[in-house]
């Protein structure tokens, strides 16, 4: 089994920046995509932006050329365990719940507590 556990979340003004990190434990050999997700009140949760175990990132168009989701280096074992989103010049529409995810290799996926983002106008 895979556990996910998040941190850096809180309250910014609008052109500000945060970074949101995501550490796995348990199984992470298994570990084959990492992404993160948001939920804004009475929105669907919505792909964030994900990246690979090989390194592929894609994003959210609302998202492209603000954020930037790359591997974080949490005792390195060459398994994709920790992901780091950087959040630049957040908007107030940006104000969400957002969820790490990881997807392993048998398509199981996990789901982290989540972490609050606001961002005041």
């Amino acid at each position: 089994q895979v556990q996910l556990v998040e941190s850096g979340g809180g309250l910014v003004q609008a052109g500000g920046s945060l970074r949101l990190s995501c550490v796995a434990s348990g199984s992470i050999f298994s570990i084959n995509t990492m992404a993160w997700y948001r939920q804004a009140p009475g929105n669907e949760r919505e792909l964030v932006a994900v990246i690979t175990s090989g390194g592929v990132t894609n994003y959210a168009d609302s998202v492209k050329g603000r954020f930037t989701i790359s591997r974080g280096n949490a005792n390195d074992t060459g398994y994709l365990r920790m992901v780091v989103l950087q959040m630049n010049s957040l908007k107030p529409e940006d104000t969400a719940v957002y969820y790490c995810r990881a997807t392993t290799r048998g398509g199981i996926g996990v789901w982290g507590q989540g972490t609050l983002v606001t961002v005041s106008s």
